[in-house]
């Protein structure tokens, strides 16, 4: 079973929470046991599994993320912009797919944890993509 997740970021780096599509897809599966592989096919874009029931949680990990990899002009790669260059690297250090399991029909995560896509070179057109596997067969 596959689903595509579409949307339209609004800032230049944000974190936009697709938990909820991500679970509606699964509750509509009928699958009981299985795994749920979420990936962004994005370069400047990522996955991150952390609290969403704080905003102010996904700004922190956005401002520390930029922290680390702060947008600059001495990029050796600067195809495009120096965003863009260093939206790869953010991209790179996140990750850009998180893999969940499916028990009884519920997808596990923590009590506040969420499934964030994590926008470094916005605002564009985004998309996640849902594979789910079925374990009984």
């Amino acid at each position: 079973m596959y689903k595509e997740i579409k949307f339209r970021t609004s800032s230049r780096q944000e974190m936009v929470n697709v938990m909820d599509q991500v679970q509606e897809f699964v509750e509509e599966s009928k699958v009981q046991e299985g795994l749920c592989f979420v990936y962004c096919p994005h370069t400047t874009g990522g996955l991150v599994v952390n609290s969403y029931r704080d905003p102010k949680t996904m700004e922190d990990i956005t401002i520390e993320i930029d922290r680390i990899v702060p947008t600059r002009v001495d990029f050796l790669h600067t195809f495009d912009t120096p965003s863009d260059a260093a939206g790869h690297v953010k991209s790179s250090l996140v990750g850009v797919h998180q893999t969940f399991i499916v028990h009884e029909g519920e997808l596990l995560l923590g009590h506040s944890q969420g499934i964030l896509f994590a926008e470094f070179d916005g605002p564009r057109d985004r998309r996640v993509l849902i594979k789910l596997l079925d374990s009984a067969g």
